[in-house]
């Protein structure tokens, strides 16, 4: 259940393209100069996020990655498992002795553990972090607070 390098990386550089105001490609040379990240190394990790549909890349002057959807549609556990795999793994006790009651039981209870966290961060979405549910919902209730009067003002001219 570690996070390596590589995913951590690219939940910053999600989070970096996705915070990009107004919502235009941003360029790889930029996040890997603000975050110290080797160019190459990010590079190849946005083509992985490319190829899992977190992200789109554009080419060009004017090009760059952007989000490939709503950001309230990306969970952590698809950007991890975009440049890691699959979260879920088995320990490594030992190689030796594996049917032991013990190795079970701590290889159950690591399986349980593993499931718990994919399960949490499948339930992260980007745009909640970002405190875009947020402003959506503060724009459908203010949206819902004008229909009801612009309502009352035709009802009030017939």
């Amino acid at each position: 259940m570690k996070l390596t390098r590589s995913a951590g990386y690219a939940l910053v550089a999600v989070g970096q393209i996705a915070r990009s105001e107004p919502p235009a490609p941003v360029l790889a040379k930029e996040i890997a100069k603000q975050y110290k990240i080797p160019l190459d190394y990010l590079l190849k990790i946005l083509q992985q996020l490319v190829r899992a549909n977190v992200l789109r890349s554009i080419r060009g002057p004017r090009g760059g990655f952007l989000l490939a959807r709503s950001a309230l549609r990306i969970t952590l556990l698809q950007i991890i498992e975009a440049v890691d795999g699959p979260f879920i793994d088995a320990p490594t006790l030992c190689t030796a002795h594996t049917d032991t009651p013990y190795h079970r039981r701590v290889t159950a209870a690591y399986h349980q553990a593993s499931k718990l966290a994919a399960k949490h961060l499948a339930q992260t979405n980007l745009g909640v972090l970002l405190g875009e549910k947020k402003a959506a919902a503060r724009k459908k209730k203010a949206a819902a607070k004008k229909r009801p009067a612009k309502a009352k003002k035709k009802r009030a001219r017939r």
